[in-house]
């Protein structure tokens, strides 16, 4: 039987939570599609830096962005509603660049293959 970590059962739960309190908030916020991705937790459980991506302009992703800087603490309350936990964790968002990257690595392959064709 796996044992999982305290600190993995409060990152899915984290997640969770942010996903769901923050779905419809940026939604009209924003013309995009915002993700959140991950939560890393530090091993001491005082620090979350929580991962989103961002399909947008670029004046939408700001937006985003300054929202959740604003936010953080009024989010941080709200999430720690839900955990059963004596410290709630100070949370840090970070934007992933990783979608992003993976578009731009796949339009690269779609090209080399389309030059491939050509010759």
């Amino acid at each position: 039987m796996r044992q999982f970590k305290r600190s993995d059962r409060l990152n899915e739960l984290i997640l969770r939570d942010i996903s769901t309190l923050l779905d419809g908030k940026l939604a009209e916020l924003s013309s995009g599609l915002t993700t959140f991705t991950a939560v890393r937790l530090t091993g001491d459980l005082r620090y979350a830096k929580v991962y989103y991506s961002f399909l947008g302009d670029e004046e939408s992703r700001q937006r985003v962005q300054n929202y959740l800087q604003r936010q953080r603490k009024k989010i941080r309350s709200e999430v720690g509603k839900n955990l059963r936990i004596r410290h709630i964790p100070e949370i840090v968002f970070k934007y992933d660049t990783t979608i992003e990257e993976g578009i731009r690595l796949e339009q690269l392959l779609n090209e080399i293959k389309r030059e491939r064709k050509e010759e």
